[in-house]
């Protein structure tokens, strides 16, 4: 959005998500085109930025669809820093810089415990299936999956 207008954020913002509402990898690419087809005269920059990060944008499709939504989402990483600014929030001013550390790495050491422990944001079938992706394995878990389900 740094290359877009203002006022153009919400006609580009409606744009860009209709490319993560397509059912398949080819409508996705198709509409990506569609996306900008419709910048390259009206806002040439945001083009130029869109056509030169497609790889980055599209990563995603390389993927099974059901794990589409895990993959573009930056929810996680939001709910973590939400979290780290609620304490960091309720301490005020820290008496150094070791304090604030510790505080956010107990933070971030509470986090990893979750994830670890209780819920996974991508459970161990995903993990395989995203895994046998660009190779000629079928999707079936790797030795290294079943040693972390046992």
């Amino acid at each position: 959005m740094s290359t877009v207008p203002k006022s153009s954020w919400p006609w580009v913002k409606t744009l860009l998500h209709s490319v993560y509402d397509q059912p398949d990898t080819g409508s996705v690419h198709a509409q990506f085109d569609r996306v900008l087809d419709a910048l390259e005269h009206k806002l040439p920059k945001a083009f130029a930025h869109l056509d030169a990060a497609r790889a980055d944008i599209l990563a995603f499709t390389v993927f099974p669809k059901e794990l589409w939504r895990q993959i573009w989402s930056n929810n996680p990483n939001e709910r973590l820093n939400r979290e780290i600014r609620r304490r960091t929030d309720v301490v005020g001013i820290f008496p150094n810089r070791d304090a604030i550390i510790r505080l956010v790495g107990a933070v971030l050491a509470e986090q990893h415990d979750e994830w670890a422990e209780a819920r996974r944001y991508l459970g161990l079938d995903a993990l395989s299936k995203s895994q046998a992706v660009g190779t000629n394995e079928p999707e079936e878990a790797t030795p290294e999956l079943h040693a972390l389900s046992a």
